[in-house]
């Protein structure tokens, strides 16, 4: 067979591919995995929070990781871009921090010849992917210069819009314990997060896994499995699957539950919640479903895949009354009372 021939041949192979919901299923499984796999050489467990960030990039959106300092969150981000073969930057969080330190600032600079010009020096928001490490240590005004770039994937300074590169995420670390001294994220940020994943400590046979890699001679070395091209295909894939409209309207209630003063709400939201989750929740959970029902080896969304992506998407986008608050209320409790008082199907 000819090159001519070879290639018409691929052509053909990945246009049918394409029209071919089980093949495109496959393919996203296989990639999945093959990520997964690779990252589990340096990681030991985390199942969850890793199929959680592999969530958020293919749904084309951003994490909140919170979990006590040394459980490996940075070395999963750092990890991942490796494997996706992606530019990492990581941003260490503090009080001093500007926002012209994360997005960049224009400088004024000599040329050999002597003349002078002004030119942009990019920031560390200049990657595939961002670890904004322990964000909530930043002032408001910092933490709000995060805003734009995770919501429009842009950056602009003096009047001058610039795009980032696809994919772009942004994983963002906070520790739950040490709050002093802490500028709590406002809403408006907790909500351009897709999910909000809390990251467990490690089982017994997990942290003897851990302290084998870690302490002894045991090496891997991590290799790119796949690129930024595949990863926009199959962020593509993931916008394709079908959700018919009674699990788009099960999202819709699920949603609205969350709020008090809605007649489905149930007694514990009533009691302890604010103001419930935005229209963006239901984006979110929506997404993560989708992703979640490729990965079940499905092409159309189920009830059961909103309810397992649920809380993920919304703990972060509810907020508590003082009662609430006084209390200590789980979100996560909530969200379980509003699955429970939620029917599959409106009457």
């Amino acid at each position: 067979m000819t090159t001519s021939q070879e290639d018409a041949s691929e052509t053909r192979e990945a246009s049918d591919a394409k029209s071919d919901p089980e093949a495109l299923v496959e393919a996203f499984c296989v990639d999945v995995a093959r990520v997964e796999d690779e990252i589990h050489k340096r990681i030991v467990g985390q199942d969850d929070t890793l199929r959680g960030v592999l969530t958020c990039l293919l749904a084309g959106g951003h994490a909140l990781l919170e979990g006590v300092p040394g459980l490996g969150k940075t070395l999963m981000v750092r990890t991942l871009a490796d494997v996706l073969d992606l530019r990492f930057n990581r941003i260490q969080f503090t009080p001093d921090l500007m926002p012209a330190d994360i997005v960049g600032t224009n400088v004024l600079t000599e040329a050999v010849d002597g003349a002078h010009r002004v030119e942009f020096r990019e920031g560390p928001v200049f990657a595939n992917v961002v670890l904004a490490d322990e964000v909530n240590r930043a002032t408001p005004k910092t933490q709000s210069a995060l805003l734009e770039v995770m919501q429009e994937h842009s950056v602009t300074v003096s009047g001058r819009t610039r795009k980032m590169d696809e994919p772009y995420l942004v994983l963002a670390t906070q520790n739950p314990l040490e709050m002093e001294g802490t500028y709590p994220l406002p809403e408006a940020q907790l909500d351009r997060f897709l999910l909000k994943l809390q990251v467990g400590f490690p089982t017994r046979e997990e942290l003897h896994g851990i302290l084998e890699r870690t302490t002894g001679a045991m090496t891997d070395d991590i290799h790119a499995v796949l690129g930024a091209p595949r990863i926009l295909e199959m962020r593509g894939v993931v916008r394709e699957v079908a959700v018919a409209r009674h699990v788009r309207d099960y999202a819709i209630r699920l949603l609205t539950a969350t709020h008090p003063d809605h007649p489905s709400a149930p007694d514990e939201v009533r009691r302890f919640v604010r103001f419930g989750a935005s229209p963006r929740g239901a984006q979110a959970c929506l997404l993560a479903a989708r992703v979640r029902c490729l990965l079940a080896q499905r092409f159309a969304v189920a009830t059961e895949d909103l309810r397992e992506v649920m809380k993920a998407a919304l703990r972060h986008r509810l907020i508590l009354n003082f009662e609430g608050e006084a209390e200590g209320v789980a979100p996560d409790d909530l969200l379980a009372a509003v699955i429970e008082a939620v029917p599959e199907r409106a009457d």
